[in-house]
């Protein structure tokens, strides 16, 4: 195991909340009425996707799709930034990985100015040697593009690597970069059988122990 690659929203850091709140001030604010089955579908979206959702169901007047989405986003930092907590395990993960001179990465369909807002609030930017988002791609996870260009910035091949991810999406664009993905679903979703997509799962990052990782590279 040379390299781990990181989700970040819901994986590294409790987010997901801010980015529900930041969505509802936001487009409520330019006339949209949200539902919770709708809101559930742009979940796993990139913000630009979950912008221009909102505006195909209901379209505004006043502001362009990238003032809304540049809204978001910066209400989305200020949260992060004032609240922001990081996820059980997450600290313990990383120092282990420095010290066992793993090469440690992060791949995130979230905007990227938002990345350096939540390893700066976590205090663990120095154990990241790359990062991704999906603004940097051509498409967003599922798609396999933002792992893929993670691995190319670590100087890594996907047999020598392993990803962590909270999010189907996420399984599926490990999976389609050719990486070994483990399953870190929230508490109210660990059974669900869409996790048996992924090789392995974990209820949270303090349970993962480097004969795992081992194990799973060693599978054909």
């Amino acid at each position: 195991m040379q390299a781990v690659i990181f989700d970040m929203d819901g994986l590294l850091i409790d987010s997901e909340p801010f980015w529900k709140q930041a969505e509802h001030e936001v487009f409520s604010s330019v006339g949209v009425e949200l539902t919770e089955d709708l809101t559930a579908l742009t979940a796993a979206m990139t913000t630009r996707e979950v912008t221009e959702f909102w505006y195909a169901k209901q379209p505004w007047q006043d502001a362009s799709l990238e003032e809304v989405e540049n809204r978001v986003v910066e209400r989305v930092k200020y949260l992060i930034e004032t609240q922001g907590q990081a996820m059980q395990g997450v600290h313990d993960l990383l120092d282990s990985l420095q010290q066992a001179k793993v090469k440690i990465g992060l791949a995130t369909n979230s905007p990227k100015g938002i990345i350096p807002s939540v390893l700066q609030r976590l205090n663990i930017a120095e154990y990241f040697m790359a990062y991704s988002s999906a603004e940097e791609v051509s498409k967003g996870k599922p798609a396999p593009d933002v792992y893929q260009l993670t691995l190319e910035k670590l100087g890594i091949e996907a047999h020598q690597c392993i990803a962590f991810e909270d999010s189907l999406g996420g399984i599926k664009a490990a999976l389609a970069a050719g990486i070994k993905a483990i399953a870190v679903p929230h508490a109210n979703e660990f059974e669900h059988e869409k996790f048996d997509l992924a090789p392995y799962k974990l209820r949270n990052l303090s349970e993962f122990r480097y004969q795992i990782g081992n194990a799973l590279l060693s599978q054909p």
